[in-house]
């Protein structure tokens, strides 16, 4: 038996849906001969699916409640396709490489979140998304794939020097708002997958696509998983020039993963709301406000009349009666429970002592008001005093909003935050404030395309807004340290960064009977000539689903390169001629996988020889070797 080849491609969406589907009924499902491979495939049965639904499924309904544009059945269809590119390292564009555990990632974020799949499924604890308004002058990503070639697109300017689609979304365009729904809605079926089951999404919007985007989120996450629209007071004076309103606001759409397993973060307790608690009487159990003893809902047993201490009886207000029964107005009372007045006149109250609150912290509100979380002049002049008193960035969103978003997610002390529409990098800055303040070491994940800047920009030093970006995270993270310089020597201000790219691989699509004798060594060894062991390494870290921050490390056995991600996660070598000294060394650091190139080795039978030795030292059984030994 020699090693199989790792699949290089991202996750086929139809097949999760497939095995979700699987598990909740199995029964729904028959076996098919493929007529390509011969293989026998798993199958939806879809007639004994509509018997299990009995009265629930509908097929071509002349009216039913939906929410629909054109071209969304290809962006449903998108974002379920995979693909074979990649994400290739850029050490020299990074920060502490070796010890950051945050991603800075470069390209098209359909495509990125698509490679992510693998490695970060379910492992994402919040999402933050602030995506183009669609306000006639925003780019929007252009994902019709089907249209013109390159160079037509580079005429048009559908499509940068570096291949990326994007164009301006003018009203003039005939699919102004489905165009902006196919982009959104594709990468939204995608991102919720990465969602762990407490996750949290927030995506910033305006007025212009509010409705379509509630509707595409209550499509993608579920109506029920609707937990609020925040309203973020972005603007501190009107603006007298306005035709109509002057709009002060933005709003922030929020959904968890499942409503049911998210906790909400609450805000910490102002001394403005302590103040309303005192402690008149002296009570040994603390401070306490008093509360209305009176519900609009009548029943008989909190009909009843009450004496107070100064001799007068109450009855309830009409209409109303007490919220407690007579024998528990009673056990109240007897446990100074129950307040009427410092005079002892007054309609009784219900005692609410602050140690007893139900939560700990103040409920959030829906608005957000700029006093408090900040306003767009905030976030502009924030970037501005990092970049020198220089504008390199137009209308970044302030810190303090998302780190009011970061305590709502409610994040444990490692979660993962994930930003693929990140602009100016303001979740990374925020995220290390967050991580200054609390001690603790969330990662943030920023996925940007690498949009070309304007001419004054360039003048600058930028080129595109991911150097910008980059740049915001290195000078927030510097100024951090040096504010906090006792508390932040741990904090983790670095990143990796990584840049998509077709894939490592030639494409190999003849047969060999087709190649002239120079060509034949593609199919021995198909790697493009400008890729490194890194590119080869994170290439297949990302198709084995092994997470792209982890520690790496590298050793030089008999001149050749071994490298080991997490101290044995994954194990590769891509050297060739393997010796036996070199798969001793791969199976000492006790593996969980092991990777080579197939040109390591010259014919098959060293190729089987290195499996059956790797096999044995690791004392893993054949279907073990199968699954955790891999060559691409």
């Amino acid at each position: 038996m020699k090693p199989n080849k790792l699949d290089l491609s991202s996750v086929d969406g139809t097949q999760l849906n497939l095995e979700a589907l699987y598990q909740i009924v199995p029964s729904c499902f028959a076996e098919v001969k493929d007529d390509k491979t011969g293989e026998l495939r798993r199958v939806v049965d879809f007639k004994t699916l509509r018997q299990l639904l009995g009265d629930n499924a509908v097929e071509d309904a002349d009216e039913m409640y939906q929410f629909t544009w054109p071209g969304k059945q290809e962006a449903r269809r998108e974002a379920a396709r995979p693909i074979t590119k990649t994400l290739r390292p850029v050490v020299e564009d990074s920060v502490d490489w070796d010890n950051t555990q945050n991603l800075y990632i470069e390209g098209d974020n359909l495509e990125v979140l698509k490679l992510l799949q693998k490695s970060y499924m379910g492992k994402v604890k919040m999402i933050y998304i602030d995506p183009p308004y669609n306000t006639g002058n925003d780019f929007v990503y252009d994902d019709d794939f089907t249209v013109s070639q390159h160079e037509h697109d580079l005429a048009t300017g559908d499509v940068d020097e570096l291949g990326y689609r994007y164009r301006k979304n003018t009203e003039t365009n005939g699919k102004f708002h489905s165009d902006w729904c196919s982009m959104m809605y594709s990468r939204l079926m995608v991102a919720r997958s990465l969602l762990t089951e407490d996750g949290v999404i927030f995506i910033s919007i305006d007025d212009n696509e509010q409705r379509n985007l509630k509707n595409i989120c209550d499509e993608v996450f579920g109506a029920s998983n609707f937990i609020a629209q925040l309203v973020w007071e972005r603007a501190f004076s009107p603006k007298n020039d306005a035709k109509f309103i002057s709009n002060s606001h933005d709003y922030i759409l929020m959904y968890a993963q499942n409503i049911n397993l998210f906790t909400i973060g609450r805000l910490p307790r102002t001394e403005e709301a302590n103040a309303r608690y005192s402690n008149p009487d002296n009570d040994p159990r603390g401070v306490w406000q008093s509360d209305n003893m009176t519900v609009k809902t009548y029943s008989p047993t909190g009909d009843y009349p009450i004496t107070l201490p100064s001799g007068r009886v109450v009855e309830p207000p009409a209409g109303r009666c007490w919220s407690l029964s007579a024998k528990a107005f009673a056990e109240r009372l007897q446990d100074n429970r129950i307040w009427f007045g410092s005079d002892g006149n007054g309609t009784p109250r219900i005692k609410r002592f602050l140690h007893e609150l139900k939560f700990d912290g103040m409920a959030p509100t829906s608005i957000l008001f700029y006093k408090e979380v900040g306003h767009s002049q905030e976030g502009a002049q924030e970037v501005i005093k990092l970049f020198d008193n220089k504008g390199v960035f137009d209308g970044p969103k302030p810190v303090r909003l998302l780190e009011r978003l970061v305590t709502l997610a409610n994040l444990k002390a490692d979660s993962i935050v994930l930003d693929f529409f990140s602009g100016s990098a303001t979740t990374a800055h925020a995220l290390m404030k967050v991580n200054a303040e609390k001690q603790t070491n969330c990662k943030f994940i920023l996925v940007q395309l690498p949009e070309e800047v304007s001419e004054t920009k360039k003048e600058q030093g930028y080129k595109t807004i991911c150097g910008i970006g980059k740049e915001r995270i290195r000078r927030a993270g510097k100024k951090i340290k040096e504010e906090s310089p006792l508390t932040t020597q741990n904090l983790d201000t670095g990143f990796r960064v990584f840049r998509l790219a077709d894939s490592n691989f030639e494409e190999v699509k003849k047969a060999p009977a087709e190649y002239d004798q120079s060509q034949l060594d593609l199919f021995l060894n198909n790697v493009k000539s400008d890729r490194t062991d890194l590119d080869l390494l994170f290439g297949a870290m990302l198709s084995w689903g092994v997470q792209l921050s982890l520690p790496m490390t590298s050793e030089e056995v008999d001149g050749k390169m071994i490298y080991s991600v997490n101290d044995g996660d994954l194990v590769a070598c891509f050297a060739d001629d393997i010796t036996e000294n070199i798969v001793k060394a791969m199976a000492d650091k006790q593996p969980l996988r092991v990777l080579f190139r197939d040109s390591c080795f010259a014919r098959d039978d060293a190729k089987i020889n290195v499996f059956e030795t790797l096999k044995q030292l690791l004392d893993w059984s054949e279907e073990e070797a199968i699954k955790n030994i891999k060559v691409i």
